[in-house]
């Protein structure tokens, strides 16, 4: 694995050069001299129901390593429910869920432990620890870890603060950040656990155009700088367009469409082309 200390510096701001956290996402050169390696994330045939109402009916679909696949859809079509099962808070009915080249269908709690410390979650409310302080839910992964001096973890904070944009804020309260603010700083946390992939559920909710445009800056430089797997729960074409390889359009419980943003703005069929227009709609200024 690379360090901070020993990858390509970067014009853009990030962690200090010699900061003690590892960059864990699959080098680029290295997959190119592999053929056809295995995807980090798939789902193969996942059907889920709550009741009498099925969430997702056989849904196949698969995310490369360094790879970010957006996954588009009108609300209550399973999109979150997705998420929420790599990270085994649910369970599918039936098919197979594979993370790291494991099968994870059947993992207990315990077993999903040791999934989460390489694939972790940016909720829609941030989560944050409301009596910790910006710097202290930061720091609250890296303490849990136990691997790193105190010093270093505060070089660690710092440099994560400065990298999502809210340098100078960790002596701050969740409550006196704005909504964007909190998922920048939900982003920073997730990296302090180093993980392998992040999951962003609907990041541009409720946040003004500016701090959506800069939460997707982030995810593109992240993606970059760090080589992280992602997927981004969007019902937002414009975000999406900036940031997926693939893009999965799940309707009616189905995975209706999964491709490239390219193949989805060339299509034909008529349903996703209505989205697609409809999306592109200007309201009239008043």
């Amino acid at each position: 694995m690379s360090t901070f200390s020993d990858s390509q510096p970067s014009p853009e701001p990030g962690i200090p050069s010699g900061t003690p956290i590892e960059i864990v996402g699959q080098d680029a050169r290295s997959a190119e001299s592999e053929a056809a390696p295995p995807p980090y994330i798939a789902f193969e045939h996942v059907s889920k129901s709550f009741g009498d109402v099925n969430v997702l009916d056989d849904v196949s679909f698969s995310v490369q390593a360094g790879e970010t696949l957006c996954i588009l859809g009108r609300s209550g079509v399973g999109k979150s429910v997705s998420l929420q099962q790599i990270m085994g808070f649910l369970k599918p009915d039936s098919g197979r869920i594979m993370v790291a080249g494991q099968d994870i269908t059947g993992f207990t709690e315990d077993q999903m432990e040791t999934v989460r410390k390489k694939v972790t979650m940016v909720f829609q409310n941030g989560a944050l620890f409301d009596s910790l302080s910006v710097g202290e839910n930061i720091a609250f992964p890296l303490r849990e870890r136990g691997q790193l001096l105190e010093d270093q973890i505060q070089q660690v904070v710092n440099g994560l603060l400065d990298m999502v944009g809210v340098a100078g804020m960790a002596d701050l309260l969740p409550s006196d950040l704005s909504t964007g603010m909190k998922r920048s700083v939900a982003i920073a946390r997730a990296l302090s656990a180093q993980p392998e992939a992040i999951l962003y559920d609907e990041p541009t909710t409720m946040v003004d155009p500016l701090m959506g445009r800069l939460l997707g800056n982030l995810i593109q430089k992240l993606k970059r700088q760090l080589r992280l797997t992602s997927i981004v729960v969007t019902h937002d074409m414009r975000f999406a367009e900036r940031l997926a390889d693939h893009v999965l359009f799940l309707h009616q419980a189905k995975a209706y469409f999964f491709g490239t943003m390219d193949e989805l703005k060339r299509t034909d069929d008529a349903f996703l082309r209505e989205f697609l227009d409809l999306d592109k709609l200007v309201l009239p200024q008043t």
